[in-house]
């Protein structure tokens, strides 16, 4: 597909349960310096019941008051636990006060541990609710303006809206699914959505993790009316150690191989593979990824910073990113 056109990053945003203030805030202030280092993008994940998180479009809402050109995804919001007419007003209004920088991510599935949680979640009908890609699709309906009410008009001193206010008529373009698997890729592409493909595919075809990403991408573009010129935003775990010190070179490295064992073949039932965390110079990384078949294939990346590292080390994973890595991948800010 040619230079790196869109950059962007993506975090979990961890917080201490006993000072969550404290976690919220970092996040923020990532956001403000990967709009100040001239990333194009910034994505949150959604973490539910867990130290992370748990309200992203709150999140989300509070960093578009504090940038002003970065956009802002999610990366992804689980369908399984939101109503998608409350949530497709929450994306509008954020949207709307945004100024149209909203990039929602979701996915669909049952809720993590439901059986767990479904008393909490939907005490009266757990058996009943509907966990595929329909939710997704009601939500995109929702989004892009079609009927949710049969009733609109004046009633009394009131005004009523038979479709989903603030409407915001951009923000049903910048709609995300993201998938793990061909199905998921295929969907998305016949519903005219964006594609964000992570560091977890299902090894359906083969158990080579770039093959298989590169069979996403293109059965989600051959199914799309965009075609090739449908967007894809690829989610690598990347640690550019051009700035870094040498303690914080041994921390990445040591993460990395940490998690390497759960790289070498397919994980669980559901045959999950994971891409294995680059950790390098600029330069190493961008010959790697020159190398790696699906990164072939797409124009815009959302690299996943890992967990649980320090703020410093956030601070030089970007700024290598933004000064080095990325110029090295044909990235340009303001592209």
């Amino acid at each position: 597909m040619g230079a790196l056109r869109k950059l962007g990053f993506l975090t979990i945003g961890l917080f201490d349960g006993a000072d969550p203030r404290a976690g919220h805030e970092t996040t923020l202030e990532v956001i403000e310096l990967g709009e100040r280092l001239g990333f194009d993008s910034a994505w949150v994940r959604h973490r539910h019941l867990q130290y992370g998180i748990s309200s992203p479009v709150a999140v989300l809402a509070a960093a578009s008051q504090r940038t002003s050109r970065i956009h802002l995804g999610t990366a992804v919001i689980p369908l399984g636990w939101e109503n998608p007419l409350r949530l497709a007003e929450d994306l509008a209004t954020v949207d709307v006060l945004s100024g149209g920088r909203l990039n929602p991510g979701v996915s669909v599935g049952p809720p993590i541990h439901y059986d767990a949680v479904k008393e909490a979640l939907y005490p009266d009908t757990a058996e009943a609710e509907d966990f595929s890609y329909t939710r997704v699709r009601r939500l995109l309906d929702l989004v892009r303006g079609e009927r949710a009410s049969t009733f609109g008009g004046d009633e009394g001193f009131e005004v009523f809206s038979d479709r989903v206010q603030p409407h915001s008529p951009g923000l049903g373009s910048r709609l995300w699914y993201g998938g793990g698997s061909l199905g998921s890729a295929r969907w998305a592409g016949e519903n005219g959505m964006n594609f964000l493909t992570s560091s977890v595919v299902k090894a359906e075809q083969s158990e080579d993790f770039a093959e298989v990403q590169l069979s996403h991408i293109r059965e989600f573009r051959a199914h799309h009316p965009e075609g090739d010129k449908a967007r894809v935003s690829q989610g690598l775990v990347v640690i550019p150690t051009d700035s870094a010190t040498a303690e914080q070179r041994a921390k990445y490295e040591a993460y990395a191989e940490s998690r390497t064992p759960r790289t070498t073949t397919p994980q669980g039932p559901q045959r999950m593979m994971f891409a294995p965390d680059i950790v390098g110079t600029s330069t190493e990384i961008a010959d790697r990824l020159h190398a790696h078949a699906a990164f072939r294939e797409v124009s815009e990346v959302a690299f996943a910073l890992p967990f649980a590292f320090d703020p410093p080390d956030y601070t030089q994973i970007l700024t290598d990113i933004a000064t080095h890595l990325g110029p090295a991948l044909g990235w340009q800010p303001g592209q």
